[in-house]
This record gives structure tokens, sequence and C-alpha cells, in this order.
């Protein structure tokens, strides 16, 4: 079975519009300034984007401060076609941790994530719905960590749930990813090694460790091989001296 290709529907939504020459209105669920980067640069060339910040799942509370700071920066400095508005949510890890109660050894990409993306698109489809806007979507798929037929299917049934249309994406096809990587360094954004919970936090200390250690067992690996082959090479400058030494034989009185 062929999968979806939301890019292309999106496509088709996008065309839609411009040939009836509106300009839709926009939730952008964000997570970070990096990730939002080439999204607001692509949609904001045919929707009015209300950027929402709403991410219980990170921690610390200075963490989560600093993307928001991050991201508010962003839109301020990023020229755009049509307008992009910052909305702040509230902050409520303890409403994440409750939700993922039980799922706290799950991997990365599990159970756990599943429910924090359900957590997040809620509430950006009630706060779309809220404010009377045309769509609602996420930056999450850009990322290629993130699963984006998961993604896709519960801004769906968000959706459905709230009576507000989900703009299908897959934010991370057309070289998404690597132009987001090219205007973080053009803005000098924080780009963080996690994707924001205490979960992924210490997975991600524990391949930073683990990198160490190995970059460390390499490091130990080639200056013992540099040793033997120094060791190697004195023994045999020593074997050539003592070959060319001539025997003088004894004087007979």
């Amino acid at each position: 079975m062929n999968r979806r290709n939301y890019q292309k529907e999106l496509d088709v939504i996008i065309e839609e519009n411009i040939a009836a020459a509106t300009v839709p209105t926009l939730l952008l669920h964000s997570c970070c300034a990096p990730c939002s980067s080439y999204v607001l640069e692509y949609l904001s060339q045919y929707f009015a984007i209300t950027d929402f910040y709403y991410n219980p799942n990170i921690s610390p509370a200075t963490e989560y401060e600093y993307r928001e700071e991050e991201l508010s920066r962003l839109i301020r400095e990023m020229p755009t076609r049509h307008p992009v508005t910052f909305l702040s949510g509230k902050y409520e890890p303890k409403r994440y941790y409750e939700a993922v109660k039980g799922y706290e050894d799950a991997p990365e990409g599990g159970e756990r994530c599943e429910i924090c993306f359900r957590l997040r698109l809620e509430e950006a489809a009630k706060k779309a719905k809220e404010l009377g806007l045309d769509y609602f979507t996420t930056t999450l798929t850009i990322s290629p960590m993130k699963d984006p037929v998961l993604l896709n299917r519960i801004g769906e049934e968000m959706a459905d749930k709230y009576g507000v249309k989900f703009l299908p994406s897959e934010f991370r096809k057309r070289n998404g990813f690597k132009r987001s990587t090219e205007l973080s360094k053009e803005y000098g954004l924080y780009r963080q090694n996690f994707c924001g919970c205490v979960f992924s936090r210490m997975e991600a200390e524990k391949r930073e460790a683990e990198k160490r250690e190995s970059e460390k067992r390499e490091a130990d690996m080639r200056e013992a091989e540099k040793l033997d082959m120094e060791e190697g090479q004195a023994e045999k400058r020593g074997n050539k001296t003592d070959s060319s030494k001539k025997i003088v034989p004894p004087i007979e009185i």
C-alpha cells in the first residue's frame, strides 16, 4: 500500500487558495525556532499565520523560556509576505507528566511521544477553533526523527473532533530540514540536541557519553598502534646497526 504524499496534498490546497485569490488563516504549532524557520518562510507566502508556542513537554523551565524567546525573535526579524503573529501558550509541565505517567521508560519515538503529540496537537486544534482560524498544523513534520504519518493522523483526528481543518504536511521534504539548518545559521538560532522533554535529554546525554567513550577507545587504539609501529621501526634499526658492524679478528703474537 502506497503511503500518502502529504506534500502533494498541501500543494493542492495552496493552489486552490491561489486560484480563489484568498489568503487563509493558519494556526501553526511550533516546537522551536529552528524547526519553525523554514516552515514560516514557506507557509507565510500563502497564509496569514498565528504561530502558537505550546510545549508542556519541554524541561526545565529555563529551556522552555529560551526556546520561546528565540522563536519570538525569529518572527520579529524574519521578513514574510503575509503577517505572522506570535502566540504564547501556557506552560503546563504537570499536565505533560500526568499524561505520560507509566511510559517514562518508553523509547524515543514510541508511545510516550505519541501521547505528547496528541497533547500538543489537541491544544493547537482547540486554539485554532477558539480564534476562528481556517487551518491548523505543526512544525513537527520537519524533523527526520518524527513520524509524519502519525502526526498527520493525529492532526486529522483533532480536526474532526474540534471542527477545524488540519493542513497536511511533511515539511522535511524538498530539503525543508536542510533549509532550516541554513536559516538557523543565518539568524544565529539556538539549536538544541534533544526534542525537549527530560527523557529525550537523558537519552541525548547517554548518546553523547557513549560517543565520547567510543572516541576515547579509538584514540587509545590509534596511540597503541602508533607505539607498536615506532617500537617495530626502532627494533629494525637496531638489527640493521648490529649486522653492519665489522668483526675484527684477534691479532696473533
